[in-house]
């Protein structure tokens, strides 16, 4: 499998993908390996993910590289989220064992009733290419620490790092029978599919979640989506600073090259500060630097996957046509490499695309507002229900805007965040479960129910 460098459109690695074949193989080994796995203390499994932990942290350097060479991502972003995933590793510090215990719910009388927390057994990881580090080790180092097995598949688009996981989990003291990366395509997946894992967790687009949804339907097997978003911020009008909310909004949108599953993908500004808004919005974007990822002063780099780039051209044009207006970008950069500029639309309605449809790219769509109620009703008007957000001075106007929204996440004066701490879940088309938390650490166990009498 030829690996292109987004930024250049040159191969800079081959790799030999897995024949779907082998699938079945791999599962054969994994079930072997997880028995004597789940026997080992969760503390001891917690050892093996501490020691995995620290040996990325001493090798970021190289890991953001590699990263940035296959991804495109900046070259500082990518050192973000490696040091910035190790909280997933702190928050299993913390909790794991707490939550991983048995529970013994009536310890008198003539029986004792307890619940016990078992692994699944050997779960399969299809992950995503935007923000490897964050969304696998939030399948993988959780499954691993409850006692299963991994097969994990790394997007197409960041092997070169999935196989990195694999070589640091090795030297960390997990088993090479406990953890496998399958390098491959969507045949592969579809292998995966097919074949008995004892649940699944996806991360990805909403059109192949639905697909995986109906393709192991049957087994009655756990089954996770972590898909996409069209989430919207509201800048209200008593916000203290506008350009401060500017500014902190065309992060949330255009941070990764706006390939973030909670990335600000549409923007609704009351009336009163609407032109205020456009105007510091405008002048935070048009000062990001595009170009070199790995030039660290690079805010914007390439879009990982050359068919967006289609994608973002139709949603300018679409909206072009239908009244909106172009205050900055709005074309791809010619050149070798996938980039597109950083673009800008003002005066949208949700007839536009760029207003309904998930974006996935440097691009955002902003319309004004007169009440919060309308606001409110267009952050509503979606298909998705990922995350929602809010901008104001005011904690109970907060409040009442996010207490409506369907989402799994709601954010007040921040956006674009997720923490260990709470839930990551999505509604609708945004997916299905949770991950982190200690909900996160129990969706890799199943209970078992004790009715224990002398």
């Amino acid at each position: 499998m030829k690996i292109k460098n987004p930024a250049t459109n040159k191969i800079i690695a081959e790799l030999e993908a897995n024949n779907p074949q082998e699938v079945n193989e791999l599962l054969k080994i994994l079930q072997s390996g997880q028995k004597e796995w789940s026997q080992r203390s969760v503390g001891e499994r917690l050892d093996c993910i501490v020691k995995f932990g620290s040996l990325i942290q001493q090798n970021k350097d190289e890991l953001a590289a590699l990263l940035t060479s296959e991804t495109g991502k900046p070259l500082q972003q990518s050192l973000n989220e490696i040091v910035g995933a190790q909280n997933r590793i702190d928050h299993l510090i913390d909790n794991a064992e707490k939550w991983l215990a048995d529970e013994v719910l009536v310890a008198s009388g003539a029986t004792h009733e307890k619940i016990v927390y078992e692994p699944l057994g050997v779960i399969a990881n299809i992950s995503a290419w935007n923000f490897p580090y964050n969304v696998g080790y939030n399948v993988f180092l959780y499954a691993l620490v409850a006692g299963n097995a991994v097969l994990y598949k790394p997007s197409e688009f960041a092997s070169l790092t999935g196989k990195q996981f694999e070589k640091y989990l090795y030297e960390a003291g997990v088993p090479n029978n406990v953890f496998k990366c399958a390098i491959g395509d969507g045949k592969l997946g579809q292998q995966i599919l097919e074949s008995e894992f004892d649940g699944y967790f996806f991360t990805g687009s909403h059109a192949t979640g639905q697909k995986i949804a109906k393709s192991v339907a049957a087994k009655l097997v756990p089954l996770q989506l972590e898909l996409g978003g069209k989430d919207p911020l509201f800048i209200a009008d008593d916000v203290p600073n506008v350009k401060v909310a500017a500014i902190n909004a065309a992060e949330g949108a255009f941070y990764n090259n706006g390939q973030s599953c909670c990335a600000v993908e549409r923007i609704y500004v009351s009336e009163s500060i609407y032109d205020e808004f456009v105007e510091c919005f405008v002048e935070e974007v048009a000062s990001y630097t595009i170009g070199d990822p790995n030039d660290t002063n690079t805010f914007i780099g390439p879009l990982t996957r050359e068919p967006q780039l289609t994608v973002l051209k139709d949603q300018v044009n679409d909206a072009l046509e239908k009244g909106a207006v172009l205050k900055t970008g709005g074309k791809a950069i010619d050149g070798e490499g996938y980039f597109f500029q950083p673009t800008v639309l003002v005066d949208c309605t949700h007839a536009m695309k760029v207003m309904k449809d998930e974006s996935f790219g440097p691009i955002i769509g902003i319309q004004k507002v007169t009440t919060d109620a309308e606001a409110i009703a267009l952050m509503q008007d979606t298909e998705y229900g990922l995350t929602s957000a809010i901008f104001t001075a005011n904690e109970n106007r907060a409040m009442q805007v996010l207490q409506q929204m369907n989402t799994g996440t709601v954010y007040w004066n921040c956006c674009d965040r997720v923490s260990p701490n709470v839930p990551w879940s999505g509604r609708k088309n945004s997916g299905l479960g949770a991950t982190l938390s200690s909900q996160g650490i129990r969706a890799f166990v199943q209970p078992k129910s004790y009715h224990l009498r002398a």
